[in-house]
C-alpha cells in the first residue's frame, strides 16, 4: 500500500491529480461546534523529552555556572511532569538572571502546560528573543501561536524554524497545517510530498496530507492517507479520529462510529478527547440514537474543548431533568447564527415547561431579537455579545442587570435533551417563528413587479468560506439545471457579495436573477424573514436565512450531504417537517442531486 501510495503521490506535477483537484466546496451542514473536521494540527509538545534533552545538550556551554543548577532542576521537574515545580525552578533561575533564555524556555514551557497561554507567549517570545539561534524555540513559538489562532504568527516562526533546519519533517509538517487553514492547498501538498519521500514512516505526515484532501472534500483520497497513518501508528488518536470523519462523511456512521470509540481510546490530551466526543455525539445523532447523541452533545460545553463559548453567567447552569415549573430560566443561543435558529426549535417547550407562573429570557443575536421578540412574546428577548481573547470566545449578556433575578441558565442546545430525546419527539408543526404580517404583504406586493413567474428564492453558498465549509456547497455553476427551470421568476436571497453569481448567471444562462429593492440580506434579518414568507418556494444549502425560511414555516428544499448529522439519521429534516430534502450521493458529485431539484423546480412551478 505505502508503495503505491508514493507512486501516485510523487507523480510529475504536470500529471492531473484528484488530491489537487480545486472542488469549490463548503458549508454549514449543520453547527459549526459540532460539525466534525479533521485534526492535524502541528506536531512536537510542550517540552517533550526529545527537546528537553536538546535543551540539557545546549545547557551544558552555560557560563553562569550559579544558574545551570537551578535550570537544571527545572528539567528534571519537567520531564518528571511536574509542570509547576519546573515553572518555579525556571522562576528561581530568572530571579538571578533576567537575561537568560533557557529559563525563559523553560517557563514558558512550564506555562503552556499549565493552559496559561497568554504568559506562555510571553515567555515563549522573550526566550526566542534571547536565543535568537535556537530554533526549537520558534517551533514551539509557532506551534501554541496556532493553537491560539494567530496563524500568520505561527506560519513566520515555522518559516523560521525551517531556515535552521532544512527539509525537517517536524518543521514541514507544522508549516503545512497553517498553509492547508489558509486554504493554500497547492502549497501544502507540494511540502508535504517531499517530507513524505523523504520520511514515509512519520504517520503525521500521513495524516496531515489526509486532512488537506478532507478540506478540499475529496474523502475517498482522504480516507487512504489516514489509512497509511493508521497503518504506520495504530493507535494514532488524531489519524484514526480523521479516519472516522472520512467514514461518516461517506456515508456509513456505523464504521465511523467504532473508529471514533478506537481514538478516544487511545488519546491523552483532554481538549483533543473533548473534541473526538463531541464528533462521537454527531455520530449518534446520524445512527439516530437521539437521546444518547444530546447527552454527549455536551461536550462543546466543557473548559477544555478549543473552541467552546465561555459564558459569563453567574446563575447556576440548568441541570438535566430538573423541573422548570414556575422558574426563571435565562436561554443563551449559542454557536453561528443558523444554529441559534435551528436550536430555538425547542423554546416553545421551554415556554410550556416554566408555565404561567414562570418565566423565559430569550439572549440572541442582536439582528433576531425583533423576530424572536414577536415569535415568543411570553418570553423576554435581548441581545447577548461576543468576543475573542487569547484564542477563547467569550459571551456577555449586557442587557441582564441583576442573575439573581434567575433560578437557572442554560445554552438553548442543551434544552434539546430534555426535549428532543427522540424523531417523534420534534414537532409536527410548520414553523415555530412569526415573520411580520405587514413586511410579509409588503414583498409580497414588491414581487408582483418582478417578472412574471413562480417565485423561487435561491441560496447557494456561506459567506463563511473556510475549507472545511465550502465542501458543503456546490459551484455555482452547478446550479444550470435549476437556474434554467422553466416557468419560474428566480429571487436573490442570498446575503453578501452576489454579483459574479448574477453575473455568471445573466452571461451564462440568459437568466436573470431578480434582487429585491431596499433590503440588507444580511442586516435585515426580520425583514429577511418576511420575505421568505412572501416567495413561493426557498430553495438552498443550509446556511443562516435558510434556517430563517424554514423556521418562518415557509416552503423550503433543501440540498445536503452525505453524513449530514442535522438530519438525526432520516431522509428529511426532522426540525422542520415541511422541508423537503435532497442528498448528494457523494461529496462533489453535485451534478444528480441539482438536476433533480431542477426538474422539481419546474414541477413545482407548473402546477402553480
Amino acid at each position: 500500500m505505502a508503495g503505491y501510495l508514493l507512486e501516485s503521490l510523487f507523480m510529475p506535477a504536470k500529471a492531473p491529480t484528484t488530491f489537487v483537484s480545486a472542488l469549490a466546496l463548503d458549508t454549514a451542514a449543520g453547527p459549526a461546534a459540532a460539525t466534525p473536521k479533521a485534526t492535524g494540527g502541528p506536531m512536537g509538545e510542550a517540552g517533550s523529552k526529545e527537546a528537553l534533552a536538546r535543551l540539557t545538550s545546549a545547557m551544558s556551554e552555560l557560563k553562569a555556572i550559579a544558574v545551570k543548577p537551578l535550570l537544571d532542576r527545572a528539567v528534571q521537574a519537567l520531564n518528571a511532569e511536574r509542570n509547576q515545580e519546573g515553572g518555579e525552578w525556571a522562576l528561581k533561575a530568572l530571579d538571578k538572571d533576567e537575561t537568560n533564555g533557557f529559563g525563559w524556555y523553560l517557563l514558558a514551557i512550564s506555562r503552556e502546560r499549565a493552559g496559561d497561554f497568554g504568559s506562555a507567549i510571553t515567555a515563549y517570545e522573550t526566550a526566542l528573543r534571547l536565543l535568537p539561534d535556537h530554533a526549537e524555540v520558534a517551533n514551539d513559538l509557532g506551534r501554541l501561536a496556532y493553537r491560539l489562532g494567530m496563524k500568520s504568527h505561527a506560519e513566520k516562526l515555522f518559516r523560521h524554524f525551517l531556515v535552521r533546519y532544512p527539509g525537517h519533517h517536524e518543521g514541514a509538517n507544522n508549516l503545512a497545517c497553517v498553509l492547508r487553514d489558509d486554504q493554500r492547498y497547492d502549497e501544502a501538498v507540494e511540502l508535504l510530498r517531499p517530507a513524505i519521500l523523504a520520511r514515509p514512516d512519520v504517520a503525521m505526515l500521513w495524516n496531515t496530507m489526509g486532512t488537506v484532501m478532507a478540506e478540499l472534500g475529496d474523502y475517498p483520497n482522504a480516507e487512504i492517507f489516514f489509512r497509511e497513518a493508521v497503518r504506520l501508528e495504530p493507535t494514532f488518536p488524531k489519524a484514526l479520529y480523521n479516519l472516522s470523519s472520512a467514514r461518516l462523511s461517506q456515508g456509513d456512521p456505523d464504521e465511523a462510529l467504532v473508529l471514533c470509540d478506537e481514538a478516544l481510546a487511545h488519546v491523552l490530551a483532554e481538549d483533543e478527547r473533548q473534541m473526538m466526543h463531541l464528533s462521537r455525539s454527531t455520530i449518534l445523532l446520524t445512527l439516530g440514537r437521539i437521546g444518547e447523541g444530546w447527552d454527549a452533545y455536551e461536550a462543546r460545553l466543557h473548559p477544555s474543548y478549543a473552541d467552546t463559548t465561555h459564558f459569563l453567567v453567574d446563575v447556576e447552569r440548568y441541570p438535566a431533568g430538573a423541573g422548570l415549573e414556575g422558574k426563571s430560566l435565562l436561554a443563551i443561543a449559542e454557536q453561528g447564527l443558523g444554529d441559534e435558529i435551528l436550536f430555538g426549535n425547542v423554546l416553545p417547550n421551554a415556554l410550556e415547561a416554566v408555565g404561567p407562573e414562570g418565566r423565559l429570557t430569550l439572549a440572541v443575536e442582536p439582528r433576531l431579537v425583533s423576530l424572536f421578540q414577536r415569535s415568543f412574546p411570553q418570553a423576554t428577548v435581548g441581545a447577548h455579545a461576543t468576543y475573542l481573547k487569547t484564542g477563547r470566545t467569550y459571551r456577555t449578556l449586557p442587557f441582564v442587570t441583576n442573575f439573581k433575578d434567575y433560578d437557572y441558565w442554560t445554552p438553548f442546545g442543551s434544552l434539546l435533551r430534555e426535549f428532543r430525546r427522540s424523531i417523534g419527539a420534534f414537532p409536527d408543526r410548520a414553523g415555530f417563528l412569526t415573520p411580520d404580517p405587514v413586511r410579509v404583504a409588503h414583498w409580497r406586493r414588491e414581487l408582483d413587479t418582478a417578472p412574471a413567474g413562480v417565485k423561487v428564492g435561491l441560496l447557494w453558498k456561506s459567506n463563511i468560506r473556510t475549507g472545511a465549509r465550502r465542501r458543503f456547497f456546490s459551484p455555482f455553476a452547478d446550479w444550470a439545471p435549476v437556474l434554467r427551470a422553466r416557468g419560474v421568476t428566480l429571487i436573490n436571497l442570498q446575503y453578501g457579495d452576489c454579483s459574479e453569481e448574477i453575473a455568471q448567471a445573466e452571461r451564462d444562462y440568459g437568466v436573470s436573477i431578480w434582487t429585491p429593492p431596499g433590503i440588507d440580506l444580511k442586516q435585515d434579518l426580520d425583514d429577511v424573514a418576511a420575505l421568505c414568507c412572501a416567495v413561493d418556494l426557498v430553495v438552498g444549502f443550509s446556511n443562516a436565512t435558510m434556517n430563517l425560511a424554514a423556521g418562518c414555516g415557509a416552503p423550503t428544499w433543501l440540498i445536503s450531504v452525505p453524513g449530514a448529522w442535522t438530519r438525526l439519521g432520516t431522509a428529511r429534516y426532522p426540525w422542520y417537517p415541511q422541508v423537503r430534502t435532497f442528498t448528494t450521493p457523494a461529496f462533489g458529485n453535485w451534478t444528480p442531486v441539482m438536476e433533480a431539484v431542477g426538474e422539481a423546480v419546474e414541477a413545482f412551478a407548473a402546477e402553480r
